[in-house]
């Protein structure tokens, strides 16, 4: 048993580091491509490194039998997060090409809903997907809306700082850690803030109109946090809450994850 049980843990741990591979690749396509000064660089770096450790940890302490498609295809999600990461990092110096920003963008948000369409389908769902899936979505909101509120402003942030918010209230008031009942208006909300980043940080609109479809979005982001935080009031002395599908997102800290 010992045997097998080393086997796969090294399977495990080769699949988290072809990933840092394949995301140091994608930096170095992007530098080739377009010149990723040093802080895409250094950022891209500390990504795919964080990522590594992070992943692997989690991958380990959870025992799975393989790491599965379903997070494969999350895996290359964080890639092109990366990916993102890196541009957002180094538009601090220069602007990048808003095809190139877009396009990565674009894909990581489509590819969202297909990894719980594929764990559904391969029986391949667990907790620890559901969590990188919903820590993969996190950030990727964060790093648009830095990238938004650069030419916004910083109310932008609001919409990437508030999932963060959240888990760091929930610290200390742990009724906030209680389990939701699934909601498809809480997953398209979560839907709309990608997309209108996005919309906005491909500068298709006027100004004034990128301003109006992220302030649409804040304000439905707002709602369903709203609306999620006076439920679990409303139930914190009760012990209810919903068992959560696989795959979906859940709202507790991801220290939960990898352990302290």
């Amino acid at each position: 048993m010992a045997l097998n049980h080393t086997y796969d843990a090294r399977l495990l741990q080769q699949e988290t580091t072809v990933g840092a591979g394949v995301q140091v690749l994608l930096l170095a396509l992007l530098g080739t491509a377009i010149g990723l000064g040093p802080a895409g660089w250094l950022t891209g770096l500390a990504f795919a490194l964080a990522t590594w450790a992070v992943l692997t940890r989690a991958v380990l302490r959870s025992r799975l039998r393989s790491f599965g498609p379903a997070n494969r295809v999350t895996l290359g999600r964080s890639i092109l997060v990366g990916g993102v990461t890196a541009l957002v990092a180094d538009s601090f110096e220069s602007s990048p090409p808003v095809t190139v920003f877009v396009g990565l963008t674009a894909v990581a948000l489509i590819l969202d809903g297909v990894d719980g369409k594929v764990a559904r389908r391969t029986g391949t769902s667990s907790a620890l997907g559901a969590r990188f899936d919903m820590e993969v979505d996190a950030f990727l909101i964060l790093v648009l809306s830095v990238y938004v509120s650069m030419s916004l402003g910083p109310w932008v942030l609001l919409i990437g700082g508030m999932r963060y918010a959240f888990v760091a209230a929930a610290r200390a008031l742990p009724w906030l850690n209680g389990e939701l009942p699934s909601s498809m208006a809480r997953k398209t909300v979560a839907a709309l803030q990608g997309i209108a980043l996005l919309v906005a940080a491909s500068s298709l609109l006027p100004d004034v109109a990128n301003v109006a479809v992220v302030a649409v979005a804040l304000a439905s982001l707002v709602w369903s946090f709203g609306r999620d935080v006076l439920w679990l009031w409303s139930v914190r002395d009760l012990g209810l809450g919903a068992e959560p599908p696989a795959r979906e997102e859940t709202l507790k800290p991801v220290a939960e994850l990898v352990g302290s």
